[in-house]
């Protein structure tokens, strides 16, 4: 990955000394400060969410969490592990504040727990992995983030049109793992 980066920076280096040489480096500097201020914005942003997630955690409340959607969590992941299901609980919680990356720890987390070691993706990683690629964004606190920084007018005009493609994102998820969870489930009765 490294290699690709470093690849990209310097063809983009070399672009912009072939199509406007004095300008090469006020643009690394505008660009460096930029990507300065967006990171420090978005600090802000993962700070408060992460310190809620974390007094969430202190509080007791994401075993109540937990325990609300242990209905749903059985049904889908079909797991009975406790600390799992707390995991994946926050996990999905996060992802459904809009942060993405406070929820990976807690997806890390469950995924080493879901792991039996036999190197092949069980039904519950499959799906705990689909989960967290088509979640349901209440709040996508990271785009408005991101749309606040930009100078957006309405940063949080997206709401509804995110809530309502993430909600079917995730419903389609959850039918097509379970759907070929089916036909793999066929497969392997059939072959013994």
């Amino acid at each position: 990955m490294n290699k690709i980066w470093f690849a990209m920076v310097v063809g983009s280096i070399c672009a912009l000394f072939w199509t406007s040489p004095e300008n090469v480096l006020s643009c690394m500097i505008d660009a460096s400060s930029g990507a300065f201020k967006l990171a420090l914005e978005m600090c802000a942003v993962y700070a408060v969410w992460l310190g809620l997630l974390e007094i969430v955690d202190a509080s007791g409340l994401s075993g109540k969490l937990a325990k609300l959607l242990h209905p749903l969590i059985k049904k889908i992941f079909k797991i009975d592990d406790a600390e799992t299901e707390k995991m994946i609980a926050l996990n999905m919680s996060a992802n459904m504040l809009g942060l993405g990356n406070a929820s990976t720890p807690m997806g890390i987390a469950a995924m080493r727990r879901l792991d039996n070691g036999s190197g092949v993706a069980s039904h519950a990683i499959i799906m705990l992995i689909v989960l967290n690629s088509t979640s349901i964004q209440l709040l996508p606190s990271t785009i408005i983030g991101l749309r606040a920084s930009a100078g957006a007018a309405n940063p949080a005009d997206i709401i509804l049109p995110t809530l309502l493609s993430t909600l079917c994102t995730f419903i389609l998820g959850i039918f097509l793992v379970m759907f070929i969870g089916k036909i793999r489930e066929k497969i392997r009765r059939k072959n013994t």
